[in-house]
């Protein structure tokens, strides 16, 4: 059986040691910028709401630092994966660098904007376990533009319906094999039934699906997934957010589909203007 992995940039750290020693060279244009599986470009003109989280202190400057995806739901706000924050990923003391990289395609381009995180909240109820409630909203020192924001299914939103088409970006491992792309991908998948989640999870080492705070998203043929380094990256479904990439068991496995923080668990039935 494979064991569930959560999707954060965790290969960034013996990639950052192997460079205090070795120069690495920059990704191969085709193999190795080929995507979140089985996708294809994006770009944040379409998709401004995409930002990617970074820390050069930790991850090293390669990829800007990137080793985790995010929503932009205000101007201030992004929201992403708890598991982002954790001390596995960031280290038992945190970093002082942690940064929103906005309006940008290509991490080593130099358009859109790096922004300063001010503050961070984790959920209180995250359990890294099971990962039931794996959400953190980051606070920016400065705005973004309004048209980056995104808005939210709140519960009962159609977008979640079986079989809705969606879309999941992030600058993650192309190939499950450590390949991560340089520039946004995005991936075509469609939302599945909890019945089918909770087949696929039902509580054996392959991780267990919990309904009330997960969904998940796939291509029931494999091919088709987010992957590590994808993390809190959005999934949207008829123009709104409706996950953040959690965990799953490989990356675009046949009948393993990635799971998803389920958005509407975190928005209030009477507006859905924001989480929490």
């Amino acid at each position: 059986m494979r064991r569930p992995t959560v999707r954060a940039l965790r290969g960034a750290l013996a990639l950052t040691a192997a460079a205090t020693a070795v120069p690495l060279a920059l990704p191969a244009p085709a193999a190795a910028d080929s995507v979140v599986i089985g996708g294809s470009p994006a770009s944040v003109r379409d998709s401004p709401y995409v930002v990617a989280l970074s820390s050069r202190s930790r991850f090293g400057g390669t990829r800007a630092g990137q080793f985790c995806g995010g929503a932009v739901v205000a101007p201030t706000k992004v929201v992403t994966a708890a598991h982002c924050l954790s001390k596995e990923v960031l280290g038992v003391n945190g970093v002082r660098d942690l940064k929103v990289i906005a309006g940008r395609s290509a991490l080593r381009g130099g358009s859109g904007q790096e922004v300063v995180v001010r503050d961070t909240w984790v959920n209180p109820g995250y359990d890294p376990v099971s990962n039931t409630g794996d959400l953190a909203v980051l606070t920016l020192a400065s705005a973004l533009p309004e048209s980056y924001v995104i808005g939210l299914a709140g519960p009962g939103d159609a977008a979640y319906l079986p079989d809705t088409p969606a879309a999941v970006y992030g600058w993650g491992d192309t190939s499950g094999e450590g390949s991560y792309a340089a520039s946004l991908r995005s991936a075509r998948v469609r939302v599945l039934s909890d019945g089918a989640c909770e087949r696929a999870y039902p509580g054996n080492s392959e991780g267990t699906y919990l309904k009330a705070t997960m969904l998940c998203a796939g291509d029931p043929g494999g091919g088709h997934d987010a992957c590590q380094g994808d993390s809190g990256g959005p999934l949207v479904a008829r123009g709104r957010l409706i996950g953040l990439v959690s965990w799953g068991s490989g990356c675009g496995q046949a009948q393993s589909p990635g799971v998803y923080t389920r958005i509407s668990a975190f928005v209030s039935p009477s507006r859905h203007a924001a989480p929490l």
